[in-house]
């Protein structure tokens, strides 16, 4: 049984619960609530969560009380776990603030404070517009995206798949040479429009142990 690896907050277990219970050949060891051993890590998921910390950022911080309550321990793991699936090549999905530090563990930057991407209707509703890049696989006319941060400078080795049709802020990028790397800004776990992600990423975990 592959062991899926993630840091998801008690307030987000509710989201995720319905594609967990859809493939109950996958063990999700939850790095919140109790210690998990990256060394059997099969596959990574990248939750929400708060703003990263800002040692662990790549650029100037001119105003550190715009940051949204950093959780330290949590990035330190994360950024941890990144390290080791990148070294051992396993499945990454990576979502809103995962999707951000993973540009940022790849040696990318954040935009530290945007407007007009926060609003209450975005957190569960697709009401934001994309466009997409001819290469992307995975398209969604209008998501449920909703943050503060966004990526800026895009990591090498990545390659963006979707905008925000209304300003350009990245919403989906994808890892080049690798079976199943894929990270967005918008929450799927959130909607009913966005089971194939979730279908492909899990495809991808299954893989690991045949």
């Amino acid at each position: 049984m592959p062991n899926l690896a993630s840091w998801i907050r008690r307030s987000d277990e509710k989201w995720f619960a319905r594609f967990f219970r859809s493939y109950p050949t996958i063990n999700v060891r939850n790095a919140a609530r109790a210690p998990v051993a990256l060394a059997e890590m099969d596959a990574l998921l990248l939750t929400g969560g708060a703003d990263i910390a800002p040692e662990f950022l790549r650029q100037p911080m001119p105003d550190a009380s715009i940051l949204e309550k950093p959780d330290r321990p949590r990035d330190e793991w994360e950024f941890a776990a990144v390290e080791v699936a990148l070294e051992r090549g396993v499945p990454i999905l990576a979502i809103c603030k995962g999707m951000q530090l993973l540009n940022v563990a790849l040696g990318g930057t954040l935009h530290l404070d945007i407007r007009g991407h926060n609003r209450p209707e975005q957190k569960t509703r697709d009401v934001q517009p994309l466009r997409h890049d001819r290469i992307a696989g995975l398209r969604f006319e209008n998501v449920n995206s909703s943050h503060h941060q966004a990526v800026d400078r895009l990591a090498k080795g990545c390659v963006v798949e979707s905008w925000c049709a209304l300003d350009d802020v990245i919403e989906q990028f994808r890892l080049r040479d690798r079976p199943f790397g894929l990270a967005v800004q918008y929450h799927p776990e959130r909607g009913k429009i966005y089971d194939a992600i979730f279908a492909e990423f899990f495809g991808h975990v299954e893989a690991m142990k045949r």
